[in-house]
């Protein structure tokens, strides 16, 4: 359904008659890196958003709040450059400029350097690794600097009604949010997917990554590692000021003895891990595990809704792809409905939504199916499997053309790709 007139660019949400209660074209649910990176793309566009976040911007931005670390691939960077928000977080960003796959501590892997792939005539970073925190502080930063945008936290969702002319969220203070649109960025148990009765497909895997950042002695020189061991993948991810991300998959039965290790026989077994190149390792941070999953929503849209990130998905970190299918969810969602909304259409149409679906949902699920695959294929040590598996390594390794497909495609660069990761302006 047409609106009338077309939607100035800018225009902030606004008070309705009921005086505390807000008045927006769309209406987002979820205030952490996908629901912010969506906001601040929307608002940059110039159009007029709601950011609902259960978190103070000042908790979520604490050192101890969250340790966990992020990989932002060369696309996922354009998107945020797009959004405003790449300058806020550009230093705190340490780029992967080559990428060295192993099976296991086999002498044949797959080597990736950035110097042999050219994207826009340059030799381009093949992505970034940094804190979550300094991501946040990013997005809040950028957040403060859009008119279009209110980010309401702390702030609770407690109802959302949907119908053919628009939507409204309640909030636990008892505001009401009215919009053309609601995006669910609301994590693994979203409101807004439970809400609208779209089934998800579940699974667990017999791992729980331990996280961790570490200190050390030697420059990693930008080189990400990542051995396929049996009980799952082991990775070391760049970061700046001589850390690094350990990223380190194992069976669930045997975490808890690796994080009840003292320190120095954890730092020993991560040295034994990584191969020493890194030098005298210390612990930055302390150490966490959380259980590995996947969770697939039905569709990704529903009357007037909209899911992004892990409200739609959620994969195995074996290709460090998580928050990267969030953002390309948010390069694609943005387009449409910017789109829309300066032909002066309806930004929550059944049109606008189906086409976001379309684009989006073939990427996601096959994504999940490659990285369930490569699981199943590396977590075990059965020799001919084994055998293969190194084989197609070192095939790969030597054969140019593929490997500069594998390099775009860890890049972000292949495929039908929205106006951001083109590095075109909504």
């Amino acid at each position: 359904m047409a609106e009338s007139g077309n939607p100035t660019a800018n225009t902030p949400p606004s008070p309705t008659a009921d005086g505390g209660d807000l008045a927006a074209e769309v209406v987002i649910l979820g205030g952490g890196l996908a629901g912010l990176s969506m906001a601040a793309a929307l608002a940059t566009a110039g159009v007029p958003v709601v950011c609902i976040d259960q978190d103070s911007p000042d908790r979520q931005a604490d050192d101890g709040f969250d340790i966990r670390t992020t990989a932002i691939a060369y696309a996922s960077m354009k998107v945020l450059e797009g959004a405003g928000v790449w300058k806020h977080m550009v230093d705190k960003a340490g780029p992967m400029l080559d990428i060295r796959i192993a099976d296991q501590f086999s002498p044949l892997f797959v080597h990736y350097d950035h110097t042999e792939l050219a994207v826009d005539g340059q030799h381009r970073p093949f992505g970034w690794i940094l804190d979550n925190k300094d991501m946040r502080r990013a997005l809040f930063a950028r957040v403060a600097e859009l008119p279009g945008l209110i980010h309401l936290a702390p702030a609770k969702a407690t109802a959302i009604t949907r119908n053919r002319s628009g939507a409204s969220v309640k909030l636990a203070d008892g505001r009401v949010v009215r919009a053309k649109l609601v995006i669910g960025a609301d994590g693994r148990k979203s409101l807004a997917r439970e809400g609208a009765g779209i089934k998800v497909r579940r699974w667990s895997y017999d791992q729980s990554a331990i996280i961790c950042t570490i200190h050390h002695s030697e420059p990693n020189k930008g080189i990400a590692v990542e051995h396929f061991m049996p009980n799952g993948p082991f990775a070391v991810l760049p970061m700046t000021e001589n850390r690094c991300s350990i990223i380190w998959s194992e069976k669930r039965s045997l975490v808890q003895t690796y994080l009840d290790l003292p320190d120095d026989q954890f730092i020993e077994e991560l040295s034994r891990r990584s191969g020493g190149y890194l030098g005298e390792i210390t612990l930055a941070t302390r150490r966490e595990a959380w259980p590995l999953s996947v969770l697939l929503a039905e569709r990704f849209i529903a009357e007037r809704l909209a899911l992004i990130g892990e409200a739609a998905h959620a994969i195995h970190p074996i290709a460090g792809q998580g928050l990267n299918l969030g953002l390309r969810d948010v390069a694609a969602l943005a387009e449409v409905i910017v789109d829309a909304h300066r032909l002066g259409l309806d930004v929550g149409g059944p049109e606008v939504l189906a086409r976001f679906q379309r684009w989006r949902r073939f990427d996601t699920v096959l994504l999940a199916a490659v990285c369930d695959g490569l699981v199943h294929l590396f977590s075990n040590n059965i020799p001919p499997i084994r055998l293969a598996r190194d084989l197609g390594m070192g095939l790969v390794n030597r054969l140019p053309p593929v490997k500069r497909f594998f390099m775009k495609h860890a890049m972000g660069i292949v495929g039908d790709l929205p106006r951001m990761i083109r590095g075109q302006p909504l």
